[in-house]
């Protein structure tokens, strides 16, 4: 081995184990008697709960945004951030929703102890919380918490995975990220609520691969519905669509987004291609049959998604306001 390669090496390892050390350091029940006699964790509930009867997409916002945050420079609330070039500036950033949620939940925690509840660990709350009112008791999971926030925010810093990737580059980036090939396909479940603009996925309706037809995957009638949706060239930021297309279904965290793709109903042209890719096809067969093994997966890899990149210890901070840097 020459000593470039294992400077490589040495390099992978010491990432791997500052990884595991400070996720190590998150645990259910963090908070438990560091707010006097008062709940944490029920204190956010209240305010999602609170919510939920007039803004039942709450979820979809929730697990947009704790995607958004993690998978960027990990759970540190960094989205959060206000800034002329933070990540809220990014273009996959800008239709993301749930601040007011969450500043509410911050504010509420801050009346009960000062300076002890991370706006981090407020997003990974208030997201199961979320989650669980859309999905049911059997959605419900539970959260390790303990995080602290981060104080660099850069639009420059956003690669997230985009709607057309292929399978096996979304599974390299989950890869990437210390998740594994079923926290990508189970995580995705989550387009099981929630909305797509489109300019996301008009290309499968009007001119898929310079075809100037329709993407062949996608259920002719789906597509002709979605025509009067979204007309050829619309720029309508405005106009968006169900990406779960079942009006009964597509407010409440279940497996229907698995029975849909496999009906040729993605709306997405990554979901659509989770059915058909052969390293994922099964797996999509197993969550379409079997809804309560998805929301028992789908909450494991909740809990992956929030060990990406914590700050804990004596890292980061304890934001005051979540919008904005602690002064020194």
């Amino acid at each position: 081995m020459n000593n470039n390669v294992l400077l490589v090496v040495i390099v992978g390892l010491v990432s791997i184990l500052n990884f595991e050390a400070c996720y190590a350091q998150l645990k259910i029940g963090f908070y438990d008697g560091k707010c006097g006699n008062q709940d944490v964790e029920s204190i956010v509930n209240s305010v999602v709960t609170g919510s939920f009867p007039t803004e039942r997409s709450i979820a979809a916002a929730l697990l947009r945004m704790q995607f958004h945050d993690c998978f960027v420079t990990g759970c540190d609330a960094s989205l959060l951030l206000d800034g002329d070039s933070s990540e809220k500036k990014a273009g996959a950033n800008l239709n993301v929703r749930g601040y007011n949620l969450i500043d509410e939940a911050k504010t509420a925690v801050e009346q009960a102890c000062p300076g002890i509840v991370s706006c981090s660990d407020i997003i990974i709350m208030a997201t199961r919380d979320a989650v669980a009112l859309s999905g049911g008791s059997a959605a419900r999971y539970e959260v390790e918490t303990g995080r602290r926030d981060g104080i660099i925010s850069r639009s420059t810093d956003v690669d997230l995975p985009g709607p057309g990737i292929s399978v096996s580059s979304a599974i390299n980036q989950f890869v990437n990220k210390g998740l594994t090939s079923t926290d990508m396909v189970v995580l995705l479940g989550g387009h099981t609520v929630g909305i797509a603009h489109c300019n996301f996925f008009q290309d499968r309706l009007w001119n898929f691969d310079n075809t100037g037809s329709a993407d062949p995957s996608m259920d002719p009638a789906l597509v002709e519905t979605l025509k009067l949706q979204c007309p050829e060239g619309t720029n309508d930021e405005s106009v968006t669509v169900n990406l779960d297309q079942s009006p009964s279904s597509s407010n409440i965290v279940d497996n229907s987004f698995y029975q849909a793709i496999r009906s040729s109903r993605g709306i997405l042209e990554i979901d659509q291609k989770l059915a058909l890719d052969p390293s994922t096809t099964d797996a999509v067969a197993t969550l379409a049959n079997d809804g309560f093994r998805f929301l028992n997966l789908f909450g494991k890899s909740m809990v992956n998604l929030g060990g990406i990149g914590v700050l804990t210890g004596t890292d980061g901070q304890i934001r005051l306001r979540c919008n904005s840097v602690n002064a020194n």
